[in-house]
């Protein structure tokens, strides 16, 4: 049966057994670690990670026809799970932490990167992530502050993961090629992090910053704080400064101001 990428789910399938080789080699996959690849496509890379012999393998693909194919090409060599990932709790797969694996569609890698980083912080469910972006959207996860792409997927990251640049790929790589470039990124979660009562206002914090990325940050004060001039003070922020050029620590510590003064 001929599968073909469905533009709807994004898919665009690794076809570079060099690319392969090298995505694999990074894991350091040992005997003992249990695999969790999401949206394995045709399976090039899930061979791959077969071939390392660990200890499980689980998949998940939404895609019913390639589930289909993939259940008949391993049988019981790996577990499916044909399920949407963005619906899909995935920490409570097992009880051991994951290598996760991921050449992610392009339309919803910022939405699963930030379910991972926001719903799950408290879970260590992951050694390591080992993840495919758009390019673009690659460099919004390393950008560092006062740089054009620094923003909320920057913050978000730098909060829980320490994030490593593995390399770009060339849209050759893949089948059909994608019109931009990939780059690949090693993430893994950081033993000391910033404590909030719920992440997901450091996610509505810098939502409302970086909507008015043009504008001083006082705006965007003001609808967070009435006094907003004496918490601007009590953090050492600059309220006249614009939202790319505050760290990700500002971000952290208006926040937790955010929290205190709410509860």
């Amino acid at each position: 049966m001929e599968i073909r990428a469905k533009k709807s789910l994004g898919q665009n399938f690794l076809i570079d057994k060099n690319i392969i080789k090298k995505i694999v080699h990074i894991a350091n996959i040992t005997e003992k670690d249990h695999i969790l690849e999401v949206g394995p496509g045709t399976g090039n890379l899930t061979q791959a990670i077969l071939e390392k012999n660990p200890n499980k393998i689980y998949v998940i693909e939404k895609d019913n026809k390639l589930a289909e194919t993939l259940k008949k090409n391993y049988e019981n060599r790996i577990e499916i799970i044909n399920e949407d990932i963005l619906k899909f709790s995935e920490h409570l797969i097992c009880d051991e932490k994951l290598i996760v694996f991921g050449n992610l569609p392009y339309n919803i890698s910022t939405q699963i990167l930030a379910k991972w980083i926001i719903k799950t912080h408290k879970i260590n469910w992951f050694k390591s992530l080992i993840l495919m972006f758009q390019k673009e959207v690659a460099d919004r996860i390393i950008s560092q502050v006062n740089s054009k792409n620094y923003g909320r997927l920057s913050i978000l990251s730098e909060w829980r993961l320490k994030i490593e640049k593995i390399t770009d790929i060339s849209p050759s790589c893949f089948l059909p090629k994608p019109k931009v470039q990939s780059t690949l990124l090693k993430l893994t979660p950081k033993k000391d992090y910033f404590i909030f009562d719920n992440p997901e206002n450091l996610e509505k914090i810098t939502r409302i910053f970086f909507s008015q990325r043009r504008k001083k940050i006082k705006h965007s004060m003001k609808q967070l704080f009435k006094n907003f001039n004496e918490v601007s003070n009590k953090l050492k922020i600059n309220s006249n400064l614009r939202p790319q050029n505050l760290s990700p620590s500002d971000y952290f510590l208006i926040t937790k101001e955010y929290e205190n003064l709410s509860s």
